[in-house]
Parts: structure tokens; sequence; C-alpha cells
């Protein structure tokens, strides 16, 4: 596999194309068919007792999955989740929460990744894994 785009190039469409999370989500690594984004969750991330809500995890999560998709196929306005498995392992923390996605397998019309979610720092301590398949459009 070969990379099609840079953090920068996925950090300018993520503005462009879904300006109700710009800023939500960072970039850390990327290569063809793995990514690690962050979340810095802040309150509106968190549910009472202060962990990071399951939301704001299948949000981070499926961000991941859709730019490390992206990250082999180039920019893909229309790819879409076609099906998500989360399995939640840990009460995250407040703060920095990470997820590395790799891509499993890149088919003509299906993609499934897999995924850690951690809190920045404690990578052998996840608090959630996940699985998630993404449609891709024909060409035309």
């Amino acid at each position: 596999m070969e990379l099609k785009v840079t953090m920068e190039d996925l950090a300018i469409f993520l503005s462009e194309q879904f300006p109700q999370v710009d800023g939500d989500f960072e970039f850390n690594e990327l290569e063809a068919g793995r990514v690690v984004m962050s979340l810095s969750a802040s309150e509106k991330h968190l549910r009472p007792g202060g962990t990071v809500s399951g939301p704001s995890m299948f949000a981070l999560a499926d961000v991941s999955a859709y730019f490390c998709v992206m990250s082999v196929l180039g920019p893909v306005a229309l790819a879409v989740t076609t099906n998500c498995s989360i399995d939640f392992m840990r009460k995250p923390k407040a703060g920095k929460l990470k997820c590395e996605m790799e891509l499993l397998k890149l088919g003509r019309s299906l993609a499934v990744t897999r995924g850690l979610l951690y809190n920045d720092g404690e990578k052998s301590k996840p608090v959630a894994q996940a699985s998630l398949t993404y449609s891709i459009p024909p060409e035309k």
C-alpha cells in the first residue's frame, strides 16, 4: 500500500468537509493503512463522574477509521461507515484520548479497520477497542 495523502492534506479536508468537528481531533501519526489521532476530551465530552462519553469515543474511532482508509485511497468524501463494534474496557480519563487505527482489508467496495483507544501515555491500558467497516463509493 502507498500513502496517498499527508497529515496536512487530511487536516485541511477535515476542516473543510466536517466543520462541525473542526478543532476536536488532531492527527498524530500517519502511514499507509495506519493513523493515530487524538481527541482532547474537554467538559463537552464527559459524562457525569468525569469519564469520556461513549459517543465521544465512537467519534474518535470513526474519524480515525475514515482517515485510515483515506491514507491509501486519498480523499473520498462519500465513504461511509457501514458497521461499527466497540468494546469499552476501562473508564477513560478526561484529557487527551488517542486512537491507533489500522487497515485490515481494502476491497473494491469495503474497507475493514481495527483500532485501540487509550489515554495518552497509557497505551498498555486500552480503554476501548473498535472495529469499523467503511463503504467505498464506486469510481465513476
